[in-house]
């Protein structure tokens, strides 16, 4: 079992970070926040021309089908720069839920749109994923639950924590699958949506981190570095502990997937909850290491803040993963 990047991922990783500075996605999110979309579905577009918005997607379908690692490489690093969008829905779970169902005419309808970039798609799987992300941006809606798959009508639309991560109401509309297929597909659909964000999760502690390693080695008190400080090394080191020890957790979830081994949920949940507590870890160190600045717009921390915020209550909350974890171990590990 690898847990380590390849070379060839961390070029990857490394095109991505390239891609994105240059796409300058603070702008990008604060226009999203605004109802003007138009900035981040370029960079959507681009994405799609680097073949991330394909990783999941079938060779047949005009998809990569990359290992689920790979999702992790690009969802960690679409993370790191906080884009908005549908991230884990349209990049994995969708892709992963039409291709589980084996409907050929549903997979040629959408997929190669999906792996093209043409389309971004959204889901709601209630109740885990009880409200569309960006509706009204997405070409594609379904709403789906263990026995049907429906294309889904945008209803209401709800406020987020996170003001670029528009939630919207879904109602059912055409019948596009239905029995017991459904919730098997459906049930894959949740594991690679929950992997997804657990590693969006995983890049934006990353980004926090570094935004306070570079602040504590510029704010000053006593005439000194805050950095120089035995109790802000120690609040710093438990972050930067905290992700590296999830990082391997991420890619045991991986691998794992990719191989359907029978404790991947397992391990999908496993990775959610170590990802959420050391990206909300770093969420509060931040906070606490860039005082009341921390607070402000102008910090530039809000858009990992809230996206923080948001994620570690998406794609099942802490407490259901938990619950899921415990199961898988008091019954030896079979499910």
């Amino acid at each position: 079992m690898r847990l380590t990047l390849s070379t060839e991922q961390e070029q990857f990783a490394a095109v991505l970070h390239t891609m994105l500075t240059e796409a300058d996605i603070p702008t990008v999110a604060h226009r999203w926040a605004a109802d003007d979309p138009s900035p981040g579905q370029l960079v959507w577009r681009q994405l799609a021309d680097l073949g991330v918005t394909g990783l999941a997607v079938p060779t047949r379908w005009g998809g990569l089908a990359a290992h689920p690692a790979d999702i992790v490489v690009a969802c960690e690093e679409l993370g790191h720069h906080a884009l908005p969008g549908p991230v884990a829905e349209s990049i994995a779970a969708i892709p992963t839920l039409l291709t589980a169902l084996g409907d050929d005419a549903l997979c040629e309808t959408w997929l190669p749109r999906l792996a093209t970039g043409e389309l971004v798609g959204t889901l709601t799987v209630p109740p885990h994923v009880p409200y569309a992300t960006d509706a009204d941006v997405a070409a594609l809606v379904l709403r789906a639950d263990a026995q049907t798959l429906r294309l889904g009508v945008p209803g209401a639309r709800l406020r987020s924590v996170d003001d670029t991560r528009r939630l919207t109401e879904v109602i059912d509309g055409a019948l596009l699958a239905d029995g017991p297929a459904v919730g098997s597909a459906v049930a894959h659909a949740l594991d690679a949506g929950a992997l997804a964000c657990a590693a969006q999760l995983l890049g934006a502690g990353h980004a926090l981190l570094e935004a306070s390693v570079r602040y504590a080695g510029q704010r000053t008190q006593f005439g000194r570095p805050v950095g120089q400080f035995q109790a802000v090394k120690h609040m710093l080191a438990d972050v930067a502990i905290g992700l590296e020890f999830a990082r391997p957790l991420l890619f045991a979830a991986a691998v794992a997937l990719a191989d359907q081994t029978p404790t991947a949920s397992r391990d999908v949940s496993a990775a959610k909850v170590a990802c959420a507590d050391a990206a909300r870890r770093a969420a509060r160190t931040a906070l606490q290491v860039h005082g009341a600045i921390g607070y402000a717009r102008e910090s530039g921390l809000d858009s990992w803040l809230t996206r923080i915020w948001a994620l570690v209550r998406a794609w099942g909350t802490q407490s259901w993963h938990r619950g899921r974890i415990m199961a898988a171990v008091t019954d030896g590990g079979r499910t």
